[in-house]
């Protein structure tokens, strides 16, 4: 089958998802829309390992290795204000991320190498995951389920709308990072604004707590790894003239390295428990562990970008957290981005989030041309 045949599906395809998105863990009716298109193409073995995911079988005509290719298939909590008219009709949910996106490019390539399953060697296993966007994510449950036995790589692409169409960034490492919450309580005593000798004030402890935070990347973290510390909310206080009891702040921390991932934790809390024994208070510290950083195989990255040609770029890591890095645990591996945007274009998890449909097109082609090579070494 030509590319060209199969892309009307995709996109239509594509618009449908978008147009039903799920939120993570409840996938339902998306899975079984997958479930049913797979069906429809004949020559594969489908399972559902979790209640919200799919995952297809296709074993070529010859013994060979086995390649695993994974797509995320969960929207987010988002009301969409795109104005398309295929926009989402789930109030206040919406494919803000692309998944529709990867789902569709996905099914395409199984249907197009099922129909080359005589000219294959080994097996391809196309997976389509639930929960991507919600820790601990879905991609630990399927490994756990075994979906990962016998493999010997994995592939997984992601639109980027920060990216032209047409553009591949397949970076051998460090490719996405880390990505852990935290959230933190400060104790203090509280009364009347107009005498604060008589309190201990927890705002004046969070701001200088939150301040000390912002020294750890600056003094702490060395100057070429990359980390961030970033507190995203706070919450203290309801009236003008009280000192509150306490003040409540999180956020995340991004880290590529193990060891840096550890000692940033450290720090915080050594810096928290300090600022808030120095000024009388005190100060609760939850830290949860994320996604662990996506590190590409080189070998696997250069391949993606051999079969991309003059497509392919380079790019830089980014700070964005993927539970792609769970199968990376399992085996080697290679995630990609496919342009799907360029200078304009909203970002992603933004309420008027949009992907160039020209994009479906290239991400296809390099998904099965990147499965045919695997296959044929």
């Amino acid at each position: 089958m030509e590319l060209a045949t199969v892309l009307p599906d995709a996109v239509t395809w594509r618009r449908h998802l978008h147009e039903h998105p799920e939120l993570s863990f409840h996938e339902h009716e998306t899975a079984a829309f997958i479930h049913r298109t797979l069906g429809g193409f004949g020559g594969l073995e489908l399972q559902t390992p979790t209640p919200t995911s799919v995952v297809a079988r296709l074993r070529g005509a010859r013994p060979g290795r086995t390649l695993a290719m994974r797509a995320d298939i969960d929207a987010l909590p988002i009301q969409e204000a795109t104005g398309v008219e295929f926009a989402s009709r789930n109030d206040g949910v919406m494919h803000a991320c692309g998944h529709d996106g990867h789902t569709a490019m996905m099914l395409a390539a199984a249907r197009v190498l099922s129909e080359q399953r005589s000219e294959l060697a080994g097996e391809i296993r196309f997976i389509f995951q639930h929960a991507e966007e919600l820790p601990p994510g879905g991609a630990t449950e399927l490994v756990a389920a075994g979906v990962l036995e016998g493999a010997d790589a994995v592939i997984g692409a992601h639109l980027a709308s920060m990216l032209e169409v047409g553009r591949i960034a397949a970076r051998p490492g460090p490719f996405t990072a880390a990505a852990d919450t935290f959230s933190v309580t400060i104790h203090g005593r509280g009364g009347h604004a107009a005498f604060p000798h008589e309190t201990v004030d927890p705002i004046v402890i969070a701001a200088q707590a939150i301040s000390g935070l912002q020294h750890i990347v600056a003094r702490e973290a060395p100057p070429l790894e990359s980390a961030v510390v970033s507190v995203t909310r706070i919450a203290g206080g309801n009236a003008d003239n009280v000192i509150p009891e306490s003040v409540r702040f999180g956020g995340t921390v991004r880290t590529f390295s193990a060891e840096l991932r550890e000692r940033t934790r450290a720090s915080m809390g050594r810096v928290l428990e300090g600022v808030s024994a120095a000024h009388g208070g005190s100060c609760e510290f939850e830290y949860a562990t994320g996604y662990d950083p996506v590190i590409n195989d080189p070998a696997l990255a250069a391949l993606v970008n051999d079969v991309a040609g003059q497509r392919a770029i380079e790019f830089d890591p980014v700070m964005a957290g993927e539970d792609f890095s769970a199968y990376l645990r399992a085996c080697p591996g290679v995630f990609f981005f496919v342009g799907a945007g360029g200078p304009g274009a909203f970002p992603h998890h933004h309420p008027r989030f949009e992907i160039d449909e020209r994009s479906l097109e290239v991400g296809i082609d390099v998904l099965v041309r990147a499965a045919q090579r695997y296959l044929a070494a």
